[in-house]
């Protein structure tokens, strides 16, 4: 075997050396780009909680036009609750955003359980209460994940 052949050998056998090199980038331009996305997602999770403020504000207006509430009125808000606190959680990184939007998730299923039960087939009924017990389970295997 020739040198050339071995060191061919050595270059297929490192799979570091069949990677391509990355560019480099400076610390500043690194803080620049990543506080600028961080910067913008700050900026839309504040702007989701407003519209969410308002939605919810404007529903109530609406329940005290109506003069009467209904389940689907407070599941609506619960929904409006639950995206606040994704926000609130996304916002601060404390949590994990991931469980709130399965809440999310489970509460507007169970919203479409109540408005269309009456004239649902049984068995859509049975599928959607199924992806309720789905969506429960995965949010329990992410809280009991090791946190890092």
């Amino acid at each position: 075997m020739s040198d050339s052949d071995s060191n061919n050998a050595r270059l297929t056998d490192n799979p570091d050396a069949n990677k391509p090199e990355m560019p480099k980038v400076s610390n500043a331009e690194q803080l620049f780009v990543v506080g600028g996305f961080n910067l913008i997602q700050k900026l839309l999770l504040i702007l989701t909680g407003l519209m969410t403020f308002g939605a919810a504000g404007i529903e109530v207006l609406a329940i005290y036009e109506r003069g009467v509430i209904a389940l689907a009125d407070i599941l609506l808000l619960f929904l409006y609750t639950e995206v606040v606190s994704m926000v609130v959680v996304s916002y601060t990184g404390r949590g994990s955003p991931f469980v709130y939007s399965i809440f999310i998730a489970i509460t507007a299923l169970a919203r479409l359980i109540v408005l269309q039960g009456k004239e649902m087939d049984p068995q859509n009924i049975l599928f959607e209460a199924g992806a309720i017990v789905l969506l429960a389970i995965a949010a329990i295997i992410i809280l009991r994940l090791p946190k890092r």
